[in-house]
């Protein structure tokens, strides 16, 4: 079976290759040029290992592309941090990532903006400790780990927060997802920050017990759709039907949960049960819950406040050279009208 869950890598990575690829210059592969011709084309949209995202499969699988009369081709990345190169090249037209990994190409003026938030993590990134831990302040000198820039390493910072301790309180140990999960079963590690399937196998095979997870900081770790803003501005109508066909599986999977998950644990390659428990970590974003999110708030619900805080972190971690403005790269525009529709 292949491993489709290596969803998240360090933001550094991400931004070295965003770099990268603004010095090569923008590549026109999905680009359209104009005319007719152009507007018949697929909108390349490009996802890679997630839960949330294997709804793009059941999008296609049962024709709701089709329904809204918009032409998608998916292109699969099995390596996350490659969609995002092929998103600020223009290889793709549209991207799924993180909110954390949207801000390296704002705040290089990438033209890019979240137009949807597909999902937040919801109980599918954790802190899993040994057994005789039981509260955030015992984590004080034990050696905890995880990647650096990445948004577990967010979550572990705020956890360490809630309990009045920072980074230099404990033995951090900057470790891979890979890596840190075995850590800590093999019993090298007192504390692990990981997310599904690694969280719960951690949990299971290394006698271990989850201490704090992204149920605790709701909207702490979003996941979006995102498009390049020559696209938006040149197809709006397809950008409002794909988010259309995105609800319609919404409801279809509602109805039909059981065939629902079969689709997407098929298209995942993943046993069903298994893609059911990940499934369950996280927190699908129906039209309100979108537009609660695209709203300017105090706290981790809205994408405003998560987003700069979560640029706050980077640049502290010098992962960015400046802060941008959440409003150049969130356009709430496109999903108020449809779920204006849908009401």
């Amino acid at each position: 079976m292949m491993n489709h869950w290596k969803r998240r890598t360090a933001a550094l990575l991400s931004l070295i290759l965003i770099s990268t690829a603004m010095l090569a210059g923008c590549a026109k592969s999905s680009e359209t040029t104009g005319g007719a011709d152009a507007f018949r084309a697929p909108i390349k949209l490009a996802l890679s290992a997630w839960p949330g995202w294997f709804v793009w499969y059941l999008v296609k699988e049962k024709g709701f592309f089709e329904k809204n009369n918009v032409n998608v081709e998916l292109v699969w990345f099995p390596v996350y941090s490659d969609s995002l190169q092929a998103l600020a090249t223009g290889k793709v037209d549209a991207n799924s990532q993180t909110l954390s990994d949207t801000l390296a190409p704002a705040s290089k003026n990438i033209g890019i903006k979240a137009v949807l938030v597909n999902d937040n993590s919801f109980g599918g990134d954790g802190i899993v400790v040994k057994p005789t831990i039981n509260s955030l302040s015992d984590l004080k000198g034990k050696k905890v780990a995880t990647e650096l820039g990445t948004v577990d390493h967010l979550l572990m910072l705020t956890a360490l927060s809630n309990a009045g301790l920072t980074e230099q309180n404990v033995n951090y140990t900057n470790m891979t997802v890979n890596d840190a999960g075995p850590a800590f079963i093999s019993g090298n590690l007192d504390a692990a920050v990981l997310w599904e399937p690694f969280l719960s196998k951690a949990v299971e095979e290394g006698k271990g017990k989850l201490l704090f997870s992204s149920k605790d900081t709701p909207g702490l770790i979003p996941d979006l759709l995102v498009f390049r803003d020559k696209t938006l501005k040149e197809r709006p109508e397809d950008v409002k039907n794909i988010i259309r066909a995105w609800f319609d599986a919404l409801d279809y999977w509602k109805q039909n949960p059981e065939e629902s998950l079969q689709i997407m644990a098929k298209a995942a390659e993943t046993p069903l049960e298994e893609y059911r428990s990940s499934a369950n970590s996280i927190k699908v974003f129906s039209p309100q819950d979108n537009l609660n999110a695209f709203k300017e708030g105090k706290d981790y619900t809205s994408l405003h406040y998560t987003g700069k805080k979560t640029a706050e972190f980077l640049s502290k971690l010098g992962m960015l050279s400046s802060i941008p403005d959440p409003k150049s790269y969130l356009d709430s525009s496109f999903v108020e009208a449809v779920a204006k529709e849908r009401q």
